[in-house]
């Protein structure tokens, strides 16, 4: 194999960043915007040991989830990795990761629950970072330092578009080249802070402010290279009862539909009942436990940014929470020197993942239960597996889609550490008291070991569970039924429907 070889491949998988996977000369190669089951031709520009990277040159035999962008600058812009499938294919891409990661890399076999999939898939970010350039303004080519001029990202608040676009043009009419130069804009509620890091002049800041507000951005906040210059920097915004104050450049989840449903996942796995003490390690503004803390005896969190911990401090005394405190520090430093010893430990670290002694640190704590929330499977794995080794046992693991059209998903992990001698732990599915007789015949794994072994095909929990549905076995109401009326679920596809209803028979379920 050499490099301009042209090849025509058949996708076999996916990758974690949304690249398709095949093999040519028994050597994998790795192509963007490919689909898995796709038949396409590629021209090899990579070659390493192990492996080969490809351009595609044309689809042969195009996947059914294949749809044309609606996105005009995704084949440039590095953003996105899905606007070249539908919905519902690249939920079922990202469960496929998930499952994959967990069970090849942390070696491990556990129930992972169907997808949560995002009632909108635009619209969603309450945080964008630009690059300017000579007054243009967009985001890099990926992989490359090229700028791609976007002027409506779709993944963007209107709002947030209004705005960078008159930063852009008031950059471009006051002569600044802004060469290495950003943009900041975050969006919480209806108010928007702004933030440029360029050559522009901090004596313009009433004026831009002026001209933003000129074009109809309801604009809080201006920084221009980290200092105020119009307004303030701090946004709220509402998460069930808790309401939070969040200072411009302090971590804070995305996507403004799916945070709630993330937090609600974190509290179902928690399963406080008011007499637990709760580690928040890597707490950020302390959204999760603030959120956790009316059914818990104590919070203390741990973040290593000094802005987010007063954050955290800050909302804790809004919303009348003195059962909360928190620390300025490393999790990794702090986490031996807290005193109270937890029942529960929320994990949610950067896409790194923990310090393999932070995980020590956690399995010498004794905590009986470890919720860990992570926005990358395959450092998740790895953790899990560390996890698993210090005496804890992955009982089940969600993913929770937090950036569609991203190659990016967010999982919620339940590990619980038994000690047999002391007590038993019985975890309680109440769906499972109400099976019906057909349900008792066989289990979702069993149904998906006989499609894979009578079809080769991989079919979900929530493939199922449609099937079932749609002969009459499930007649209550489905555990993971959307919360919105809007939210989109993954459908089961014909073929997996067919095959799912073979198994059905076989196991005299209809």
């Amino acid at each position: 194999m050499c490099v301009n070889d042209i090849y025509t491949v058949e996708i076999s998988g996916m990758t974690d960043d949304g690249r398709g996977v095949g093999r040519a000369e028994g050597v994998a190669v790795f192509v963007p915007y490919a689909l898995v089951g796709e038949r396409v031709r590629i021209i090899i520009e990579v070659l390493k040991k192990n492996y080969a990277e490809a351009r595609l040159l044309s689809v042969e035999e195009p996947s059914p989830h294949r749809t044309k962008s609606e996105c005009p600058y995704f084949y440039e812009c590095g953003g996105c990795a899905y606007w070249h499938t539908d919905y519902e294919f690249e939920l079922e891409i990202k469960q496929r990761c998930v499952e994959d990661c967990i069970r090849r890399i942390g070696g491990i076999d556990c129930e992972v629950l169907p997808i949560i999939g995002c009632p909108s898939d635009r619209r969603y970010r309450n945080k964008a970072s630009y690059k300017a350039e000579g007054g243009e303004v967009g985001f890099f080519a990926g992989r490359t330092h090229r700028l791609v001029p976007v002027s409506d990202c779709l993944l963007q608040t209107e709002q947030t578009n209004l705005a960078v676009n008159c930063i852009g043009d008031f950059l471009k009419e006051s002569g600044s080249s802004g060469s290495t130069g950003s943009i900041f804009i975050r969006t919480l509620g209806d108010k928007v802070v702004a933030g440029i890091d360029s050559d522009i002049q901090a004596a313009k800041a009433d004026e831009l402010a002026d001209r933003l507000r000129g074009v109809g951005v309801n604009l809080a906040g201006l920084l221009i290279n980290g200092k105020l210059g119009y307004g303030n920097d701090r946004l709220t915004d509402k998460i069930g009862e808790t309401e939070y104050s969040v200072s411009a450049n302090s971590f804070y989840q995305v996507n403004i539909f799916q945070t709630k449903t993330l937090y609600d996942k974190v509290r179902e796995f928690a399963a406080l009942s008011g007499r637990e003490n709760v580690w928040d390690l890597y707490c950020g503004t302390g959204t999760i436990g603030l959120y956790l803390a009316s059914g818990a005896k104590r919070i203390v969190g741990v973040e290593s940014i000094p802005s987010a911990v007063e954050d955290a401090r800050e909302n804790a005394r809004r919303n009348g929470i003195d059962n909360a405190e928190y620390f300025c520090a490393s999790a990794e430093a702090a986490a031996p020197k807290i005193r109270t010893k937890p029942d529960v430990v929320i994990l949610d670290p950067p896409r790194r993942g923990c310090d393999k002694r932070l995980l020590e640190t956690v399995a010498k704590s004794g905590a009986e239960r470890v919720v860990y929330v992570s926005c990358k499977p395959s450092t998740l794995a790895r953790d899990m597996k560390r996890l698993e080794q210090l005496g804890y046992t992955t009982l089940k693991a969600c993913p929770v889609d937090m950036f569609p059209r991203t190659s990016h998903v967010e999982t919620v992990v339940l590990l619980s550490k038994l000690k047999s001698k002391e007590h038993i732990y019985v975890d309680i599915n109440l769906d499972e008291l109400d099976l019906t007789k057909a349900e008792k015949k066989a289990t979702y794994q069993e149904i998906k070991d006989y499609v894979l072994e009578h079809s080769g095909l991989k079919v979900s929990q929530l493939n199922i569970a449609q099937v079932k549905r749609k002969y009459g076995i499930i007649e209550r109401e489905n555990y993971n039924k959307p919360k919105s009326k809007n939210t989109k679920q993954p459908q089961c596809p014909p073929e997996k429907e067919k095959a799912i209803k073979e198994a059905l028979g076989h196991f005299g379920m209809i």
